[in-house]
């Protein structure tokens, strides 16, 4: 078994007790594990959810826009892509909130690249990748 590292989390007070209720409710009996097992499903996701070859799909992120640089910063990952963003369409939640939906299409590996640098924006709440063969 592999030595065991301990890190620390920051996150939102009212995330954090919603996330503990949702594993108490699940029967975890610590967070810890909880978090190694939202890990595991992760990795596990990203090896297998992309194809080889031409993918097609959407990128959809829900961010607040009153976060500096946040829309200047997701325009310019778009322009500067690899793969090709088709279009994109920009809804307004609320008065912090915003939901833009970027259909792509490209190589799986350009496409995951892409997905993760705005998922990963400072801003972004949210963020999805739904991806399927182009062919």
């Amino acid at each position: 078994m592999a030595p065991t590292e301990r890190f620390g989390v920051s996150m939102p007070e009212d995330l954090l007790h919603e996330f503990d209720r949702a594993i108490e409710d699940a029967g975890y009996v610590n967070r810890s594990e909880a978090f190694r097992d939202i890990a595991r499903d992760y990795l596990t996701r990203r090896r297998w959810e992309l194809p080889d070859g031409e993918v097609v799909g959407t990128i959809t992120l829900v961010y607040d826009h009153h976060v500096p640089g946040v829309e200047q910063g997701l325009t310019e990952v778009q322009h500067d892509a690899e793969a090709t963003v088709v279009c994109n369409t920009h809804v307004h939640l609320d008065h912090h909130n915003c939901v833009e939906v970027i259909v792509v299409r490209g190589p799986g590996s350009a496409i995951r690249k892409l997905a993760d640098r705005m998922i990963a924006m400072r801003g972004v709440k949210h963020g999805e990748l739904s991806c399927t063969a182009a062919g």
